[in-house]
């Protein structure tokens, strides 16, 4: 059983125990040595860990542990541009005889993977439109295995087990309440489009069966999600007989809904639903943020800098 989690630890102390490897790097330093540059995790969260100094034979054994594999470490928490680090002393990859618990390396989604997975193809399969009905439920058929592990990203917002079902749930959730109230929006089209506008993160992302992900595919790198995305529809609206319209409606949704073109996006939304579409995704990536950041700041205290919120803090309300 783990003795120390990374939330838990404090500046200037001392520790050894067993993490998650999120992500390695050999990098050359001001003074021109190479130093060992991780990222680790268990279940309360991340911290980045630094190994000082290491020689040409340390980094080739160094460069050999797998991402997503435990490692033990022992280190001193240090203190950065006020974000904590890990000062590595020793490092070592886990072996069988270390005898662990994988649950408690591993951040997961707050809900059960298969629960979440039933609720998104229950709101496919109550569509009133056929085609989208029948897009949206072989979509989410074919990709079932794949959705109750996967990530939503390699790094920052839902990068945990079953952290794309827990990103589409809740915006499936949002856009339905706020159908409600903007009753000119078609529903259904709306939640196909949050179905389908991270899908192809499945074969963008790399990721192990505990959500881990050490970077992106081939085609991720050199195409992305939404250039993926488009050409799913294409395949996908042929073999079932979409409407050209609805066709074309889709892949501006997917095209359009990071907003921007530098985060991707040739086209700014065009029409109600897709503009809906960005709003409720980015709106559940930064109260995730949020959420995240706030888990072990204290009421009445700001957490340290959001990088993914703009390097803001984020202030915990005192209790009532």
């Amino acid at each position: 059983m783990k003795e120390f989690y990374l939330a838990e630890l404090n500046v200037n102390q001392d520790f050894t125990d067993f993490f998650m490897l999120r992500s390695l790097d050999i990098r050359l330093g001001g003074n021109k040595k190479e130093y060992l540059d991780i990222t680790i995790s268990d279940s309360s969260g991340e911290m980045s860990a630094k190994k000082w100094d290491i020689t040409e034979e340390e980094a080739e054994q160094l460069k050999k542990i797998p991402i997503g594999e435990p490692v033990k470490i022992k280190g001193i928490v240090t203190e950065w541009n006020g974000i904590k680090q890990i000062k590595i002393g020793k490092i070592r990859q886990a072996v069988k005889e270390d005898k662990l618990d994988v649950k408690e390396f591993v951040r997961t989604a707050p809900e059960e993977s298969e629960d979440m997975y039933e609720y998104i193809l229950g709101a496919a399969q109550s569509m009133k439109d056929e085609q989208l009905k029948q897009l949206c439920t072989e979509l989410l058929e074919e990709n079932h295995e794949q959705l109750l592990y996967y990530p939503a990203a390699s790094k920052n917002h839902h990068a945990i087990l079953g952290g794309l079902l827990y990103h589409m749930k809740r915006m499936i959730m949002s856009g339905k309440a706020l159908c409600k109230i903007y009753t000119n929006v078609n529903e259904d089209l709306a939640v196909a489009g949050v179905i389908i506008h991270d899908m192809e993160k499945i074969r963008e992302i790399e990721s192990n069966s505990l959500g881990i992900s050490p970077g992106y595919t081939f085609k991720g790198e050199l195409l992305g999600h939404i250039v993926q995305g488009i050409v799913s529809i294409e395949e996908k609206a042929e073999k079932i007989g979409l409407s050209e319209e609805k066709k074309v409606m889709l892949q501006h949704m997917i095209l359009s809904h990071h907003y921007e073109p530098e985060f991707g996006s040739p086209k700014r939304p065009m029409f109600p639903e897709a503009e809906l579409l960005h709003y409720l995704d980015i709106l559940d990536a930064r109260m995730y943020d949020m959420e995240y950041a706030l888990e072990t700041v204290e009421p009445g205290k700001m957490s340290n800098k959001v990088w993914t919120l703009e390097n803001r803090k984020v202030y915990k309300v005192k209790n009532p």
